[in-house]
């Protein structure tokens, strides 16, 4: 099998491409998966660079979900069998041409899917379906705002939030990324027309930047609004961060207190998608909506195993639209 490895924090250049002999199954329900193709996550930037607390110790193989095409399955496996095409999420380690997952992890992969798109869809839709049906309860006429909109979860929540009949709003750093949210519907803004805009009143605003963001977006929220945030990217700058960046993040995000919340009739939120998946009542409830979604992801690059390096460059770039990939078949 071949497999992409961290051993030293730093720069795209760090990882290394790798190989060696395939594990065997380890439990009479697990599932082997010849896989076709990984997804990249911001995340996945993030524990390169060290700033990701729930990362393995070095070395690991960083990735959270894989397609491909089952090659074995565990003797208690019942509902699943060589030759099918499948999805997975996985705790890290999809970064592999060969991954062995529990049978509770697997989705099938819908007819209509290609392997590229399914490649693109269990993290990014998972985040999805918990910021905007579990935390926001988005109703039709909410007006909501898509800070990290031309990303994979972004281009998921735009889909989401116009099937729910929700005004959307999606930010870019890019202007020419502007007709890219607005062929999805939604309304365009650039990040300086938002913080000069007195457009507010959001029912619902999805953070991704986090540090002095989330205090301005606050700001921004309706009564009764929600502000919830799923990264911190604002540490990185160019693929790289340093000790300024962290202070700067600490210094800069604000501190809550309950009665703050109680006075001004909104909320802030955050979560970890991880902690949703180590959790298997939580996967037999809603790993059905991914196998059920009929949105699709928009699928930005796909890249070559072997230049997952130019990969992260691309991502980090701000150059991509929608999902970045990695390809393990030539």
């Amino acid at each position: 099998m071949n497999y992409i490895e961290i051993n030293q924090f730093g720069a795209a250049s760090t990882l290394q491409f790798k190989s060696k002999e395939a594990q065997k199954l380890n439990s009479s329900t697990d599932v082997r998966i010849d896989v076709h193709y990984s997804g990249i996550n911001f995340a996945d930037v993030m524990m390169r660079l060290g700033l990701y607390p729930d990362a393995p110790p070095k070395p690991f193989t960083p990735g959270y979900e894989v397609s491909g095409v089952i090659s074995e399955v565990g003797e208690d496996v019942n509902d699943l069998k060589v030759g099918d095409r499948v999805m997975a999420g996985t705790r890290f380690g999809g970064y592999v041409s060969d991954l062995i997952v529990p049978e509770s992890y697997i989705i099938p992969v819908p007819e209509s899917f290609s392997l590229e798109e399914a490649a693109a869809t269990p993290v990014n839709f998972i985040t999805t379906h918990i910021a905007l049906n579990e935390f926001a309860r988005v109703r039709k006429g909410d007006k909501i705002l898509i800070k990290c909109a031309t990303g994979g979860v972004g281009v998921f929540c735009m889909q989401v939030g116009k099937a729910i009949g929700a005004e959307v709003y999606g930010l870019t750093s890019s202007d020419h990324k502007k007709s890219f949210i607005e062929s999805y519907g939604a309304i365009a803004m650039n990040y300086e027309e938002y913080a000069s805009s007195d457009i507010d009143d959001f029912d619902f605003i999805l953070n991704a930047t986090g540090g002095k963001t989330v205090k301005s977006d606050m700001k921004k929220l309706a009564k009764s609004g929600l502000l919830t945030c799923i990264g911190m990217s604002s540490t990185v700058k160019n693929g790289k961060t340093s000790l300024l960046a962290k202070l700067r993040l600490v210094v800069e995000t604000p501190l809550f207190y309950l009665f703050g919340f109680m006075m001004n009739s909104y909320g802030v939120s955050g979560f970890n998608a991880l902690t949703d998946l180590d959790d298997e009542k939580w996967l037999d409830k809603n790993l059905k909506f991914v196998a059920e979604n009929p949105f699709k992801p928009h699928i930005g690059k796909v890249f070559k195993a072997k230049d997952v390096s130019l990969a992260h460059e691309f991502l980090e770039s701000k150059q991509a639209k929608g999902k970045v990939l990695l390809a393990w078949k030539d």
